[in-house]
């Protein structure tokens, strides 16, 4: 898995048919190249600028390539390092590098774009490979994300968790899943997490992200800013829904200084989880937060002030937090082998549970 920080390539193994997990197996990361980065960034700038029914841009092709490699050379190393080779691994599950999302709007259906040559690391590698996991639903009319809930629903279940809880993915966008009696569940993305503080301390030069919440920490938030933030039209639409992480642009925080404006974007975060509480149908007992986000310290103090249950994080009830996400394409990976849905209608508004992902083969 690779998410769109452009931080790294997560690795997990899991041991699963894709209904229960059975054993976890290592796990692990590898940075990206400052070359794919760039390379990445680039792309994402053309696929934001890419009209419909249009064909690739050649760079598409050049990341592509760069993101598999990534991809394979990060995989070898870790295998290598946990004395594991490609022939004891069944199958292999790349999302590929998100580089532009667009949600279903006005009866026209949405677009999603992830990029990385999945038939070159099958052949690479000897594994066959699943992947394109978001397409099928998108063409079905649903929102293609997000797509780790069925994850969230099979971990709580061998954790001993019990619902209604609510779990929370703090990536470029956040997203929640919430669990309730008879493995019913509600996800959708909740509003921005990481991605636009990201985007706002590398416009400033102060770095690529800020490092335990040194900026906000210091920061004052604008509730003048912050009310205009929460008055986009996401926030009236009702789930599942879900987002890119250049829907909101910076522009509202623009006057402040850097200091408020990242302590005003990590109450928006906060308060869009907030307001996903509004449609539970009953109130969750706690959130486990994932993601990166759950390292700054601001984030998880905002969340705890406005949410109205207790907020643990996932090492607090013994998961990876820092792998979840890949041990979920692990196992939808899986699931999308033997034909099980990985979509449904209370998770991106497919219109029926639906199996995704294709398989290129050695």
């Amino acid at each position: 898995m690779t998410g769109t920080s452009l931080d790294a390539v997560d690795m997990a193994i899991l041991e699963t048919d894709g209904e229960t997990i059975e054993a976890f197996g290592p796990a692990g990361e590898r940075k990206l190249s400052d070359p794919t980065r760039q390379v990445v960034l680039r792309a994402t700038q053309a696929a934001k600028a890419l009209p419909r029914d249009v064909a690739d841009p050649e760079v598409f092709g050049e990341a592509a390539a760069l993101i598999a490699q990534e991809h394979f050379d990060a995989a070898d190393a870790f295998l290598a390092a946990n004395k594991l080779a490609w022939s004891d691994i069944d199958l292999i599950g790349m999302h590929g590098q998100t580089v532009f999302h667009e949600r279903p709007k006005d009866g026209v259906v949405g677009r999603t774009i992830q990029l990385g040559d999945a038939h070159w690391l099958a052949g690479r590698t000897g594994v066959p490979v699943v992947y394109d996991f978001r397409t099928a639903d998108v063409a079905a009319g649903g929102e293609g994300a997000p797509l780790v809930p069925v994850y969230h629903r099979a971990l709580a279940e061998r954790s001993g968790l019990a619902p209604p809880l609510a779990i929370l993915n703090l990536g470029g966008v956040a997203n929640i899943t919430l669990l309730f009696e008879g493995g019913e569940m509600l996800a959708f993305d909740t509003g921005p997490a990481n991605g636009m503080v990201d985007l706002l301390v590398q416009k400033r030069g102060a770095g690529r992200y800020d490092a335990g919440g040194r900026y906000a920490s210091v920061g004052r938030v604008d509730e003048g800013v912050l009310k205009a933030l929460l008055s986009h039209p996401f926030f009236e639409a009702r789930p599942p829904k879900s987002l890119d992480r250049f829907d909101f642009p910076l522009d509202p925080v623009e006057p402040l200084h850097l200091e408020d404006a990242a302590a005003t974007l990590v109450a928006f975060t906060a308060e869009g989880v907030k307001r996903a509480f509004d449609y539970a149908p009953e109130p969750p007992r706690e959130v486990i937060a994932c993601g990166g986000g759950r390292h700054n310290p601001e984030i998880m103090k905002a969340l705890r002030a406005r949410l109205p249950c207790p907020v643990r994080t996932a090492e607090d009830v013994g998961w990876r937090g820092d792998a979840i996400e890949a041990e979920a394409f692990a196992y939808l990976a899986a699931r999308a082998w033997n034909g099980l849905p990985i979509t449904f209608p209370t998770t991106t508004a497919a219109p029926r549970p639906m199996t995704g992902g294709r398989i290129a083969r050695p």
